[in-house]
């Protein structure tokens, strides 16, 4: 059982930027992603990673938001720059030992086995 622990999460005005952290402990994955879900909406995927370090961006983050991956420390990273306030959600990372995310599933939440429990990001204006 993998464990997934978010951190970094906070409350900035627009224009700022926050770095999310996701450490991963008990076993090996191939894939990663971060979610977020703003309230009143679904979740939706923002960005995935796996460990060729192919990567994928929702069409919104793109150019603001980077998503790295450090091996050494088995943790996830969500670069976020030039926040605003629609970006405002509580974000989650995801893991799967077996998914290889392609540009047209990655975003597929089923594809998923670990989940952490969320950590909040708000942008005020």
């Amino acid at each position: 059982q993998v464990n997934l622990v978010e951190s970094g999460g906070g409350s900035v005005q627009a224009g700022g930027s926050l770095t999310l952290s996701c450490a991963a402990s008990g076993g090996w994955t191939f894939s990663r992603g971060w979610f977020r879900r703003a309230p009143g909406k679904e979740r939706e995927g923002v960005s995935g990673i796996d460990n060729d370090r192919r990567t994928n961006y929702a069409d919104s983050v793109k150019g603001r938001f980077t998503i790295s991956f450090d091996k050494a420390k088995n943790t996830l990273y969500l670069q976020m720059n030039n926040l605003k306030p629609e970006d405002s959600a509580m974000y989650y990372c995801a893991a799967d030992p077996a998914f290889y995310p392609y540009a047209d599933n990655w975003q597929d939440e089923s594809r998923y086995k670990y989940w952490g429990q969320g950590t909040q990001v708000t942008v005020s204006s």
